[in-house]
């Protein structure tokens, strides 16, 4: 005798009780499986997103490399040629920073460090020489004869101590270091692997969701990947573009007011700009650091210059480049950046944008097909407009592509179809 649908309904309660107490029970358990689990999975995650970045490119290279050859040897080398190319230019826009910046911050700390060891000098020189007088004023202050000879040896001792101390948490470092590069290597090779295999991929996991999920749900799943797909990458690309804008702008001011190291924090800047709203004033504090080596005063200045250029790209470039693009209001904007960044750090924030732009969208669409469907009943039709899915929200509104309207009658034959990636990284 088959349990009806309450009794099924009172055992998964119970279920999900009995799992609820069992969490609170073993919680110091569950959250060691799950940090063991997050290590095991973290390289996959990271090799995703190397994947899914690259792919941005790598499809806008293969719209141009012979489309309309038949020849099967160009067919063949499109993904690897087109591949290269992408890994090729990211690495070039890496270098490029990395030349500009890693030279200055190097003469900039040897600058500090002979300053430092200048004064030390100085203050060494003046010890020898009022050195007669520490000790009878060392036992004024104190009341009791003290032991010079004893007390350095003391420091010394600390000093070694100390040392011993930074040795050891070095090597500790290198191997961390170690298991990072190792790791990294891990999720290239598994970002390589996704590329070179996307469409196979893909096709494997639609067929399996048509058989285990069924249609309407896997047009449901299709639907909700497509617009993480298109907010993720519109926030990429409008992100890097602003990024750009910003770095040439500061570039030129700097130039225009004769700040050094225009070149060089130029770069810093545009490459943490890559992180929404707080990258620039990081890259702004690693300029002021810079130019406070050379004078403290133009320190000052550059600091006012890049409020001012962050207020101008803040209201006039970001809302162009990057809100635009993924639909999602300012409020939002920075609601995102803050709860991404207090959970996740700059990950988070990274993370955070697109995500929440994706939610809103979705939420957005689903109340505007409420509303049309309520609209429909009122006026006794049946029929949806095709638009449903849509959502405008005046300038900010996202793209009509990223919203398809979920209609169970579709979810049969071809209607499943749809590609739940449409060009992402699997």
């Amino acid at each position: 005798m088959k349990p009806n649908k309450l009794e099924l309904r009172v055992i998964q309660i119970l279920v999900l009780a009995a799992l609820l107490i069992l969490g609170i029970r073993y919680f110091d358990v569950l959250i060691s499986a799950l940090g063991k689990l997050w290590s095991v999975v973290l390289p996959l995650l990271v090799g995703a997103a190397i994947a899914f970045t690259l792919n941005i490119p790598m499809k806008k290279l293969e719209k141009h490399y012979f489309p309309n050859s038949d020849n099967k040897y160009i067919r063949k080398s499109r993904r690897p040629v087109c591949l290269l190319l992408s890994v090729i230019l990211i690495l070039l826009a890496a270098a490029f920073i990395i030349r500009l910046v890693i030279p200055e911050l190097i003469n900039a700390f040897s600058l500090i460090i002979r300053e430092v060891i200048a004064y030390l000098q100085m203050g060494q020189e003046w010890l020898t020489e009022n050195s007669e007088a520490f000790p009878s004023f060392i036992n004024q202050f104190i009341g009791q004869e003290v032991d010079i000879r004893e007390t350095v040896q003391r420091l010394m001792n600390i000093v070694l101590q100390g040392v011993s101390g930074i040795l050891g948490s070095a090597v500790s470092v290198f191997g961390s270091l170690a298991g990072i590069a190792m790791d990294t290597v891990f999720a290239v090779i598994f970002a390589l692997y996704l590329l070179f295999g996307k469409e196979k991929l893909l096709s494997q996991l639609k067929r399996l969701c048509r058989r285990y999920l069924g249609p309407v749900v896997t047009l449901r799943i299709g639907y909700v990947l497509r617009i993480f797909n298109v907010k993720f990458q519109n926030f990429i690309i409008g992100q890097c573009v602003e990024a750009l804008i910003l770095g040439v702008l500061c570039t030129i001011g700097m130039l225009v007011f004769r700040f050094p190291y225009a070149l060089m924090v130029g770069a810093t800047i545009s490459a943490t700009a890559l992180i929404p709203i707080l990258g620039a004033y990081l890259g702004a504090a690693i300029g002021a650091f810079m130019i406070f080596t050379e004078s403290p005063l133009r320190a000052l200045g550059f600091l006012v210059f890049i409020v001012v250029l962050q207020q101008l790209e803040g209201n006039l470039i970001y809302p162009k480049t990057v809100g635009s693009s993924i639909g999602l209001p300012g409020i939002w904007v920075i609601a995102a950046v803050t709860i991404g960044g207090g959970l996740a750090g700059i990950p988070g924030m990274l993370v955070g944008v697109p995500l929440a732009a994706a939610i809103y969208q979705m939420i957005s669409d689903d109340v505007h097909r409420s509303e049309w469907k309520a609209a429909a009943a009122h006026t006794k039709s049946d029929k949806i407009p095709a638009d449903a899915g849509t959502f405008s929200t005046g300038k900010n509104a996202a793209p009509a592509k990223t919203a398809e309207p979920i209609n169970p009658a579709e979810a049969s034959g071809t209607a499943a179809d749809s590609n739940p990636g449409n060009g992402s990284a699997g």
